[in-house]
């Protein structure tokens, strides 16, 4: 790439490759210009790292959830622009002073000029600094202030009852926003949204008016219509028992109330069975019999049939007090223009109104009256849009460099005392911290790719003590060794804010820790092996003597039982030919084995003396010597780019963790300095006296000395 200005950039080898310094404001001027194959990511995720997802937000300007390297080089243009020096951005302080701010520049002068607006509006006119925990508080930002450029007015906008009545019937009928004060209010589109709901409204009921069918009877046609479908369903069902009824008359008691359903709700507090009483049917039940419309009526029914008799009966059938099936008939003829008008009902969101209000609000001039206010509102924008830019000036203020450091260079990963964005906190298990934990964001893409990383890696459950949030880590485990870790072990997790996690552990990824764990690995297998192998035989033995036990006592009942029935059986005659063969078999291969053992205790013992060592050492590399070569090649290849890769990241090098490093991000239990042992532990095993095994000793020394002299070893 051909570079202009003729920066020169300063290198540094970290965790085996050519990183970047991005150690002065000159740096960041010139990142742009950096190859971005020299970079070490090159996209990341806007969540689940740790810094403050906000500032990342901003960032990611396309809001795809991914921050990528055009981002990050129009964020630090940005801030570079604006400030007076460029240094400034590496101070990564909680606090940004308005004296940094470039004031020979239009927007520089914008931007100091919005932040002495949000002083002035927390009460901090005389401050000359301000923080993120401040720029955040838009509410209290915007509280005072009637316009705020959001495009959204509140009951504080407007001035006057009329409005204020008009603006929360808006907000009843079409919703609410919540403005830049942390108080709700409308915007544009609902008042919009509800201006063409009264005007639908108002059409649909216009074509209604004076139209003798559509409402037969008068204005309380839609209240009689409620009351007869109140009651339709249960007028209907009387009518069906009388028709059956008159179908078969021994039926007719079956159809009405029995006894039965009475009498076990007598004892009750009738008033409170309402519910079952109204399933009882609407008036006694006979063949042909109309229905009563007042006398002889289901208590639980009587209210709605009192309403139906007002709005419909009274009007419809003036002087009767009973209708026949065929009158009840004609009432869904009546309304049935009615019913197709209410099906075509149009803006319903504001019927709640009534007409009359909607038409009140429709010839008035207090919709034009809110139109205004948030068309002023709006005008303000570009003063809201800079006040917001101040926040976003202090949060990169804050968090660029930091971002930038774990994206081009790793840089606080492989420093000591610092911890990368990505580390989510620290693991304690099994008398060790494991440094190196990681949230995980997608578990089937870790499937695939975790394993890769050629790292001990620990998935864990980890439930928050005060929250019960729920939430996956991995763990990498780089130093000590693994013996007591398995699927199920309980450990605590602290998160970087210091709150503790429970947690377990549910998958492992088994790779190699370190040389001295590979070197124990083989024995360690053959012992589980033997153990395993032991185990087993030792079940089945038992398996077999319960099993023989068992057959021998049902065969001792038997007998008892069939005693008198079954004569005794002669016992089989002793096969000593058998036997002798079983013998002669056990003596061979016992015999093969220490000739075999013999042998090697020979050749052993027929070296030199000083090649004994060698022998010795030479079996043990034999065996222990693949395992720790594997090893070694994997512990110095060991790699996090796939682990951060299957979250989300876009790792562009390797992320080295070798041996050394290794043994920084997982801290084995050590006593405190100065600290005082007692060494007297009432439970350790009693110290048996000297002079046996001295003793002891000194024969076998003895025993040793006398066979080397025999086989003439001592004569070299």
């Amino acid at each position: 790439m051909n570079y202009t200005h003729q920066h020169t950039w300063n290198f540094s080898t970290v965790g085996g490759v050519k990183r970047v310094n991005l150690d002065s404001g000159a740096d960041l001027m010139h990142l742009h210009q950096l190859d971005q194959k020299l970079w070490t990511a090159l996209s990341c995720p806007v969540y689940g790292l740790e810094i403050d997802h906000k500032t990342l937000a901003l960032i990611d300007t396309d809001n795809d959830g991914q921050i990528r390297v055009p981002e990050m080089l129009a964020a630090v243009k940005w801030m570079i622009g604006v400030l007076k020096n460029a240094d400034d951005l590496l101070k990564q302080d909680e606090e940004f002073p308005l004296s940094a701010i470039d004031d020979s520049t239009d927007e520089g002068r914008t931007l100091i000029s919005s932040a002495n607006i949000m002083l002035r509006n927390l009460g901090k006119e005389n401050a000359t600094s301000l923080t993120v925990a401040e720029t955040s508080d838009t509410e209290k930002i915007f509280a005072a202030s009637r316009f705020n450029g959001d495009g959204i007015i509140t009951e504080d906008t407007v001035e006057t009852a009329a409005l204020k009545t008009l603006l929360n019937e808006v907000m009843a009928c079409a919703g609410s926003v919540t403005d830049l004060g942390g108080k709700s209010g409308i915007s544009i589109e609902l008042l919009q949204q509800f201006t063409d709901a009264c005007s639908l409204h108002a059409q649909w009921y216009a074509k209604a008016e004076g139209n003798s069918a559509i409402f037969p009877l008068g204005k309380s046609s839609e209240e009689a219509y409620a009351s007869y479908s109140a009651i339709k369903a249960k007028v209907d069902d009387y009518f069906i028992r009388c028709r059956l009824a008159a179908f078969n008359s021994q039926t007719t008691a079956a159809l009405n109330l029995s006894v039965a359903r009475v009498e076990a709700i007598s004892e009750k507090d009738l008033s409170a069975s309402l519910d079952e009483i109204a399933t009882y049917p609407l008036a006694k039940v006979e063949a042909g019999k109309p229905l009563p419309l007042s006398e002889g009526i289901n208590p639980a029914w009587e209210k709605a049939m009192l309403s139906f008799n007002t709005l419909v009966s009274l009007q419809q059938f003036l002087g009767k007090t009973s209708l026949t099936e065929s009158d009840w008939s004609s009432l869904e003829i009546l309304f049935t223009e009615f019913v197709q008008w209410k099906a075509e009902e149009k803006g319903a969101t504001v019927e709640s109104l009534g007409l009359d209000r909607i038409k009140e609000i429709l010839s008035g001039q207090d919709l034009a009256l809110l139109t205004s206010l948030i068309e002023q509102d709006k005008a303000l924008e570009h003063e809201a849009s800079s006040i917001m830019k101040v926040d976003q000036l202090v949060r990169y203020y804050r968090d660029l460099y930091t971002l930038l450091k774990n994206f081009v260079t790793f840089y606080d990963f492989y420093s000591p005392g610092y911890k990368s964005i990505f580390q989510a906190g620290t693991l304690y298990i099994d008398q060790r911290s494991c440094d190196l934990c990681i949230r995980v964001t997608n578990m089937e893409k870790h499937g695939t790719m975790a394993s890769m990383s050629g790292m001990f890696l620990m998935y864990c459950e980890c439930t928050s003590r005060t929250t019960s949030e729920k939430m996956v880590i991995l763990a990498a485990l780089t130093n000590g060794d693994i013996d007591n870790l398995v699927v199920g072990r309980n450990a605590l997790f602290y998160d970087r804010q210091g709150t503790d996690w429970d947690a377990t552990i549910i998958k492992i990824i088994d790779n190699p820790i370190s040389i001295r764990q590979a070197f124990w690995s083989p024995y360690r297998k053959v012992s589980r092996f033997v153990e395993t192998q032991v185990n087993k035989f030792a079940a089945s033995q038992d398996d077999k003597v319960t099993g023989s036990a068992s057959k021998g006592i049902e065969d001792a009942q038997h007998k008892i039982v069939n005693a008198p029935a079954e004569a005794p059986k002669a016992a089989p005659p002793f096969d000593i030919g058998k036997f002798v063969g079983i013998f002669a078999a056990i003596s061979l291969a016992l015999g093969a084995i220490g000739a075999a053992i013999a042998s090697v205790i020979a050749g052993f013992l027929g070296l030199t003396f000083w090649k004994m060592p060698l022998a010795i050492s030479g079996v043990v590399l034999l065996i222990s010597g693949p395992a720790m070569i594997m090893a070694y090649l994997k512990l110095r290849k060991r790699n996090l780019a796939p682990i951060l890769d299957a979250n989300g990241w876009a790792i562009n090098a390797n992320v080295i963790v070798n041996i050394q490093f290794g043994n920084l991000l997982t801290h084995l239990a050590t006593l405190p300095p100065g600290a005082k042992i007692n060494l007297n532990d009432p439970f350790s095993k009693k110290k048996r006296p000297f002079w046996p095994f001295a003793v002891g000793g000194i024969v076998l020394i003895a025993l040793v000395f006398y066979v080397l002299w025999k086989l003439g070893f001592m004569h070299l």
